[in-house]
């Protein structure tokens, strides 16, 4: 599915956001390398939250190896948003995730981005397996094949 045809239909979870006087760019608006932020934090939060990942302790962990983000219509301090996850393709090793920012109200997004994690021993730093647990919390996320 092209990215400017989703809907928060295609989203399993959902989480608010308010925008920051210290997001928008000269232009008034939220500047790119923002939404970057929005989306890594969504993710993590829902690792942390439904997957039992300890960011700070865990002997598996998450590195990005990719991310990009199409953009259809600017957002600006101070609007209020959600974030809204799911996962594309859940690997052995890997996941990855669509991410959706829309403004709060609306159906169809401001942008929308692709984020993918690898998961790596923190002693090896080699990528291994992905824990039981987040696996579980992962495949709540799952989109329609056909999305």
């Amino acid at each position: 599915m092209p990215r400017d045809s989703y809907t928060k239909s295609d989203f399993a979870h959902f989480y608010p956001h308010q925008t920051r006087w210290h997001d928008n760019d000269l232009y008034g608006h939220i500047n790119n390398v923002i939404y970057y932020s929005y989306m890594d934090s969504a993710v993590n939060r829902y690792l942390i939250e439904y997957g039992g990942l300890d960011i700070h302790h865990a002997p598996i962990v998450a590195y990005v190896v990719h991310s990009s983000c199409d953009y259809f219509s600017p957002l600006a301090y101070p609007d209020a948003l959600e974030l809204a996850i799911a996962v594309k393709k859940l690997g052995n090793r890997s996941v990855s995730y669509c991410v959706g920012i829309f403004k709060q109200g609306k159906v169809s997004p401001s942008a929308v981005g692709e984020f993918v994690h690898v998961f790596v021993d923190r002693a090896s730093d080699r990528s291994v397996a992905i824990p039981c647990e987040i696996r579980k919390a992962l495949q709540k996320l799952e989109m329609n094949h056909d999305a």
